[in-house]
């Protein structure tokens, strides 16, 4: 990276406390972002599942939509013609996973959206953030405002996520999975909901800049509590079978080949009393009802070699043709071993199915398996 490469690259506000702790910046959808500190990606994964580890995630877009009519209802109907899951379904103080879809049924950017009983605030993806915005306000926003939140963002994951955050922030312990709720530290309001992208129970936590950081470093003192880069975000997300946008899915991706029918309810499924409404309709609801013609699965390769994004997939050691492609791929390291995700026709699909990936022109044989890799540990009830 270059000085002048680095002084394009925006910096959220625990830029300062990443390079007090050690961190190795590299850059990311257009930040300079935390890779690694000097514990090491291994152990930082490592960590992440044993104890608990804080993650910056500033970086992130966070939306309101509010109802110009001073009715929620209204604000959720409007969302539903951008996104095929229950909005107004979705309880006050509850979040929901989705998606925002293309018309030709592909996966424009994934998200969480959560009920805020006032508004609704979306999460998306860093690099899709300003793209996000002017979708929702070129769809929606005759109906609706749709402001950009300026406010700092931290996960805290992992089993010990509860009992460190609980210390500063007492309410967080009463959350369910996927709770939203209002918080206040540092004498700032902000939002915690009990949700996360590693597959472990833990928190994230928008704030005010100020408040953000200052949170970030009483966790940070709690010897339970490590910094975490993107390197292990990346294998934790991984070994938890949840997708990268722009890898295992994207806008020629429709949700039903990416795994991720369960996101979209029968209301808006055929014959639903919400059914369609949204882009991409057509596509994603026939698939729904007659299966797509590929699907992503989980990929177990044989040895210790990790098998990265890109490689080729033979269903024989010497096919001459490809039925598909890694998504994803790396090592894992709860499972010691390499784990990748891809695509495949869905006759091949079928957890048990020898497959062959091409790495520097060697064919190394794969089973499919059944995603995720290790079970959830988030908390329930």
């Amino acid at each position: 990276m270059t000085a002048d490469t680095a002084s394009t690259l925006l910096q959220t506000p625990l830029h300062a406390l990443h390079q007090e702790v050690g961190a190795r910046m590299v850059p990311f959808a257009g930040y300079l972002m935390p890779l690694q500190y000097p514990l090491g990606l291994l152990k930082e994964h490592l960590h992440t599942r044993k104890a608990a580890g804080l993650f910056d995630v500033s970086h992130m877009g966070q939306i309101a939509v509010r109802a110009r009519s001073g009715d929620l209802a209204d604000a959720a109907r409007a969302l539903e013609t951008v996104l095929p899951i229950d909005v107004l379904g979705l309880k006050p103080g509850r979040q929901r996973y989705g998606f925002f879809t293309t018309q030709g049924g592909g996966i424009l950017d994934d998200l969480m959206l959560a009920n805020l009983s006032d508004h609704y605030l979306l999460v998306v993806n860093a690099a899709n953030k300003a793209a996000d915005l002017a979708h929702l306000l070129d769809a929606i926003g005759t109906a609706c405002t749709v402001e950009p939140i300026d406010r700092a963002l931290i996960a805290l994951q992992g089993p010990g996520a509860e009992a460190a955050l609980a210390r500063h922030v007492p309410a967080v312990a009463e959350m369910r999975f996927m709770d939203a709720r209002p918080i206040t530290f540092a004498g700032e309001e902000g939002v915690a909901v009990r949700s996360g992208y590693t597959g472990e129970d833990g928190f994230e936590i928008a704030l005010p800049a100020k408040a953000a950081v200052a949170l970030a470093r009483v966790l940070l003192a709690d010897p339970e509590v490590k910094p975490i880069g993107l390197g292990a975000r990346d294998s934790l997300r991984l070994e938890a079978g949840l997708c990268l946008h722009g890898s295992d899915i994207d806008p020629e991706t429709s949700p039903v080949e990416a795994g991720l029918s369960w996101a979209i309810p029968k209301v808006r499924r055929r014959g639903g009393d919400r059914a369609g409404g949204f882009p991409g309709a057509e596509r994603i609801l026939a698939e729904l009802a007659d299966g797509p013609a590929r699907l992503r699965v989980g990929l177990r390769p044989e040895g210790r070699t990790p098998v990265r994004a890109g490689a080729a997939l033979y269903d024989s050691a010497d096919a001459t043709e490809p039925v598909g492609r890694v998504t994803s791929g790396g090592f894992g390291p709860s499972l010691d071993g390499p784990i990748a995700m891809g695509v495949l026709p869905s006759a091949l699909a079928v957890p048990g199915t020898p497959v062959f990936a091409e790495v520097r022109g060697q064919r190394l044989p794969c089973a499919v398996v059944p995603l995720p890799f290790r079970p959830a540990g988030f908390k329930r009830s």
